[in-house]
């Protein structure tokens, strides 16, 4: 399945829910509060930036902000909240597309290098990420760490929530390290609305290696945008990669 095919027109006008889930302010408020510190008094480019959750509140704190994004219904949604002179937009996917400029940071939130299906299109990443950065400029990526502690032996499946109107469970591919994420969505009929997305899963210590082969050092892993301390308990992180300052 195209990841284009996926982010569709349908998705994109329901992709916002304001003031609640990756909207809450709780949520947002830490996020943008610690790329604007990350960015330094430079400028930042985001990797997917779908509809500008995080760009459009960062552009509120005086950080200039262009995104790459690759599902065109998605930008439409971010030009309902921003026009193309705030926010800039290059249609592309993150792995080869180049913004015009040069950033003091580079951002990838919420799980969506995992969106990314092979472990070569990851580095690649990277890479991009680099090659969009000056001199000790910083690459924070936002990632879950894989729940396979949780699957019983012979059993490929697990629930990460359930609630009245919503159940979430990702099936799990060992062997090739894939997940699909299954959203099942109630709304009071006889009827649940069904959206997937696949998803190549990534270790820290996996994650690492790809920013070195990119010249990157991790500079810092926290469990959440608040710098919660990373344990083996934590179920997600947000890394910190920073290349080298000029000699």
């Amino acid at each position: 399945m195209q990841m284009e095919n996926i982010w569709d027109a349908a998705v994109a006008r329901r992709y916002d829910t304001p003031g609640t889930g990756m909207f809450a302010p709780e949520v947002l408020a830490p996020t943008v509060e610690r790329l604007a510190g990350l960015a330094d008094g430079g400028a930042a480019l985001e990797f997917a930036i779908g509809t500008g959750r995080v760009a459009v509140p960062l552009a509120g704190r005086g950080v200039p902000v262009t995104g790459i994004e690759l599902s065109g219904p998605m930008v439409e949604q971010l030009r309902t909240k921003a026009g193309e002179a705030a926010i800039p937009v290059v249609i592309g996917d993150m792995t080869t597309t180049v913004a015009p400029g040069t950033y003091r940071l580079v951002y990838l939130v919420y799980n969506t290098i995992s969106n990314l299906l092979t472990q070569a299109e990851q580095v690649e990443c990277f890479r991009n990420a680099a090659r969009h950065l000056a001199p000790g400029g910083r690459f924070v990526i936002e990632l879950w760490v894989p729940e396979l502690r949780t699957l019983p032996p012979g059993t490929s499946a697990t629930v990460w929530h359930a609630g009245a109107e919503y159940i979430g469970l990702d099936t799990y591919d060992v062997l090739n390290q894939r997940v699909v994420s299954h959203h099942f969505h109630f709304d009071g009929t006889e009827e649940a609305r069904l959206y997937r997305s696949p998803h190549r899963y990534i270790w820290p210590s996996e994650l690492d290696l790809m920013a070195q082969l990119a010249g990157f050092g991790l500079e810092s892993r926290h469990a959440d945008w608040a710098g919660t301390e990373f344990t083996a308990e934590s179920r997600s992180h947000v890394s910190v990669y920073r290349l080298p300052t000029a000699p």
